[in-house]
């Protein structure tokens, strides 16, 4: 059986400026917004390569451990490819974004940096050759 990623789902105490901050920041569009039976707020992004983001607030009742900005065991990042990190990094940290590692250059001619974002989420920015 083959499997792909079907989505990105983070968690946030403000749904809605998490959100906001991903549509200016790596142009996502809204595709839903609502308020589940759970009693979350849930908000649906979607990329121009049709990959999903859910972005959802606290369920009635939920309690959630804090998040963890820093590399840790378990799921750590997801990388977003650009072309020109120097510029992006200049313009995520304008809008919010804190460069927490690099940027380094890699072999084969890759550049990255890790930043946290809105919501206490840690993205890889990614410039080079397909890898």
């Amino acid at each position: 059986m083959r499997y792909t990623i079907h989505h990105i789902h983070i968690k946030s105490d403000d749904p809605k400026s998490t959100a906001d901050w991903f549509v200016g920041a790596f142009g996502f569009s809204v595709i839903s917004d609502e308020t589940r039976a759970f009693g979350d707020r849930f908000i649906r992004l979607q990329d121009a390569a049709n990959v999903l983001c859910m972005i959802s607030g606290r369920r009635t009742g939920e309690v959630l451990q804090p998040a963890c900005t820093g590399s840790h065991l378990g799921l750590d990042h997801f990388g977003m490819r650009t072309n020109n990190l120097a510029n992006e990094l200049d313009r995520l940290t304008t809008n919010g974004a804190k460069v927490v590692e690099g940027p380094h250059n890699m072999p084969g001619g890759i550049k990255s940096a890790f930043l946290v974002v809105p919501g206490d989420v840690r993205v890889e920015l990614i410039e080079g050759p397909a890898i």
